[in-house]
């Protein structure tokens, strides 16, 4: 009996030390340069970091760390982070890591985790894709032959906000957690698995609205400033030689010059799938009754005219959808006392409103 008694004894001795020869192999989590701060070191403390405040359509400044790519269907922040091997981690064994958002975003359809692997610059959309919600089926982070003990394997990860309007629309705080899962590239065996939380302070997602003029084919040139501007040149109430991007129609009194041009809403995290855009006269010309101007569906008309009253052009604008529509110059042939030849301008604004 005593020697059954000794024989357990070094079995127990040989599986302690077993165990504290992996609990020596760290891997942490570590800031690299132009990335996030890491908080934490691991183990129960954890690792925290955070992407600040997002939106949509990538207005604003981001955190520090983070870049904004805006898309066509939303905007991706993305920033880098490090994994750094060290500890007790045998020579010439190497880290291999994968992982998978193991505690999803609580609005899933209005923030996406995504991930780029060590082998990428990871400093495009192109290099990031959507991370593995799975635990049995996980992202490679950094692949074989992996990272070697001592050295900084550079990783991305970033956080998808697409356009998102409509019943699953959210704007607000929430948080996600990943977990990265360290390998062992010689012998397959885990080292450890470390969370990542995002929420060093939480995510916070906000609405977002912009509206845009742009240049439609055919038409004069909207040059884009500090104010957008548009110009007609030379024109007469006749109607006679039309600058390029002007097209003419005779009315009663006189001649309207007409131009296409764009209208681009965008918008994000709106309950509502449309929004309402409205223009008023904010400045009108020096001399009104020789010049005025006009809205229309149509490059024919019929023309509606543009005064200090907002006039809605639309209450159906898509996220996304340029709208076409038709500005229109009047010119009187007015002769006598309240005849004008000169330069002269006006200031249009328009305003888009979603729900």
């Amino acid at each position: 009996m005593p020697c059954l008694v000794k024989a357990a004894l070094v079995i127990l001795v040989l599986i302690s030390w077993t165990s504290q020869a992996w609990a020596g192999a760290d891997v942490d989590m570590v800031q690299v340069a132009g990335g996030v701060p890491i908080a934490g070191a691991g183990g129960a403390a954890s690792f925290q970091t955070s992407f600040g405040t997002l939106n949509g359509l990538g207005i604003g400044t981001p955190t520090t760390g983070v870049t904004a790519i805006p898309l066509n269907n939303g905007t991706l922040y993305i920033t880098t982070l490090g994994i750094f091997p060290h500890g007790g981690l045998p020579a010439g064994h190497n880290v291999i890591v994968t992982a998978y958002v193991s505690t999803n975003f609580a609005h899933p359809a209005a923030l996406i985790v995504e991930s780029c692997p060590s082998t990428s610059a990871c400093n495009s959309s192109g290099q990031f894709s959507v991370m593995s919600t799975n635990s049995g089926a996980q992202t490679s982070v950094v692949p074989a032959p992996g990272d070697p003990k001592g050295t900084t394997a550079t990783i991305g990860l970033a956080i998808f906000v697409p356009d998102n309007n409509g019943a699953s629309a959210f704007a607000g705080t929430d948080t996600a957690t990943i977990t990265y899962t360290m390998i062992d590239s010689t012998n397959g065996n885990v080292l450890e698995t470390d969370p990542l939380f995002l929420n060093n302070p939480n995510e916070t997602l906000q609405t977002a609205v912009q509206l845009t003029l742009g240049t439609a084919t055919g038409g004069l040139t909207i040059s884009p400033a500090t104010d957008y501007a548009a110009n007609y040149g030379f024109v007469n109430g006749l109607g006679i030689g039309p600058g390029a991007g002007l097209t003419t129609t005779s009315v009663a009194g006189g001649t309207v010059y007409v131009t296409p041009y764009l209208l681009n809403p965008v918008f994000s995290e709106f309950s509502s799938t449309t929004a309402t855009i409205k223009v008023t006269l904010s400045s009108n010309f020096a001399h009104p009754t020789v010049l005025q101007l006009d809205d229309s569906s149509a490059s024919g008309g019929p023309f509606t005219q543009i005064t200090a009253a907002a006039l809605q052009i639309t209450n159906a604008a898509g996220d996304r959808s340029s709208i076409t529509r038709y500005l229109g110059l009047f010119v009187s042939n007015l002769n006598g006392a309240g005849a004008f030849t000169g330069s002269d301008t006006a200031t249009l604004t328009f305003t888009m409103t979603v729900p």
